[in-house]
């Protein structure tokens, strides 16, 4: 019996627990809902509906850039002498940047200009021994032609002596082989004049052409020496200058840079998930404080680093006072753009989805309206229903009162 008293109690306990707490849920939320429905004006931002045209956009960010700037490399392997310029200064065409040690290529122009003048020295002793052994080949090829006219002379001899009966047989045969081993060697000669004259050419040549690529080396290093006096070579503004004396640099190393700062460009990064939206020509604007520039992409490039791409684009108002080289930016390249549409401020009452419930003044009061949303950018938010051109949009975050239907405005 006792059991059973025992178990009614804490089942009324339970219960009686259990409808507290009820009751001060409901008891919470009847307060919230009743203080929740004025709100001060101070509070709120607010919109008005108006028509328009609107442009969609997907943010990025942006960085400031010259539009030309030139990358002044070291001609040779050296050291640096002496800087003439700071980095920041503005410089004209010609103006000294830096100089050079030039000494040791200086030295090494000098050896090769000594090895081409004996490259060519060693031309003319050639042709030289060539002409001398082409005329003692001549020389012996016209004795060759004496001694032919000699034993054609013999034969004729040999025959009238043997038609005299003074002669054999056998001194004929002998005279004509003497003629006939004579021709053949000058037939032989002939041939090794043709083929002395043919060696000359190419012996010459080669020593030409071998002449000509040293004078080429050595015209390229004289080319290097002039530019080891570093000058700029268009005016503009030295952003970077390595002024560390007595370092040793080389040859391609980078050691200035000069940009020109009357047009500038915008090197953007967005995010590879927005990489099948993104392509060239596409109308982007750039933010910088309250100042809105717009341009057009110009090139995406296609490596992906950290998930990020990488893009150019070319501003329509290349010399704005505002830009500065490497100062960050905001970005909004546009994708889609409805023009004579409704829109209002963009907000935080903005969701991003649609439909989505906002608050619309009408007479001292905020009541609530179910709309439907197209496009949206950083300024403007398209309205495709539920409101007309001139109702006031209440455009800060409204979410603390998602219960409320209808709120009262106070001062």
């Amino acid at each position: 019996m006792d059991r059973e008293i025992t178990s009614t109690k804490r089942r009324n306990t339970i219960l009686i627990t259990i409808m507290t707490i009820v009751v001060l849920i409901v008891a919470i939320w009847l307060v919230r809902s009743f203080f929740k429905s004025t709100i001060k004006k101070g509070e709120i931002t607010t919109g008005t509906v108006e028509v328009g045209d609107i442009e969609n956009t997907i943010n990025a960010s942006g960085e400031v850039i010259p539009e030309f700037e030139e990358i002044v490399t070291s001609p040779i392997n050296a050291s640096i002498k002496d800087a003439a310029i700071d980095a920041g200064n503005k410089v004209n065409a010609g103006q000294s940047i830096l100089t050079l040690d030039k000494s040791a290529t200086q030295t090494a122009f000098e050896k090769q200009k000594f090895q081409l003048e004996s490259k060519r020295n060693e031309i003319s002793k050639l042709k030289l021994d060539l002409d001398k052994s082409f005329y003692d080949i001549q020389s012996n090829n016209d004795i060759k032609q004496l001694k032919i006219g000699s034993l054609t002379d013999a034969v004729e001899n040999a025959k009238r002596l043997y038609k005299a009966g003074g002669g054999t047989r056998e001194s004929i045969e002998q005279a004509e082989l003497n003629l006939k081993v004579a021709q053949l060697e000058k037939k032989q000669l002939e041939n090794e004049i043709k083929s002395k004259q043919q060696t000359m050419r190419i012996e010459i040549q080669e020593a030409v052409i071998a002449a000509a690529i040293q004078q080429n080396d050595l015209d390229e290093l004289q080319r290097k020496l002039n530019l080891a006096n570093v000058v700029a070579t268009r005016a503009g503004v030295v952003t970077y200058v390595n002024k560390n004396i007595g370092a040793n640099i080389r040859e391609g190393e980078m050691i200035a840079r000069i940009a020109d700062l009357n047009s500038f460009k915008i090197t953007g990064n967005i995010s590879d998930n927005y990489l099948d939206q993104l392509h060239n020509n596409m109308p982007a604007i750039i933010r910088i404080n309250d100042t809105q520039l717009r341009g057009h992409v110009t090139n995406v490039y296609p490596s992906v680093q950290n998930s990020i791409i990488t893009f150019d684009i070319q501003l329509e108002e290349r010399n704005n006072k505002q830009l500065r080289p490497n100062m960050k930016v905001d970005v909004f390249v546009v994708t889609a753009t409805h023009s004579k549409v409704m829109r209002v401020a963009n907000g935080a009452a903005f969701k991003g989805t649609s439909p989505q419930d906002i608050f619309v003044l009408n007479n001292g009061k905020a009541e609530r309206r179910s709309i439907h949303t197209g496009l949206s950018n950083f300024d403007y938010i398209e309205l495709i229903d539920g409101l007309k051109p001139g109702d006031v949009v209440i455009t800060s975050d409204m979410s603390d009162y998602k219960n409320s239907k209808e709120l009262t405005i106070t001062p």
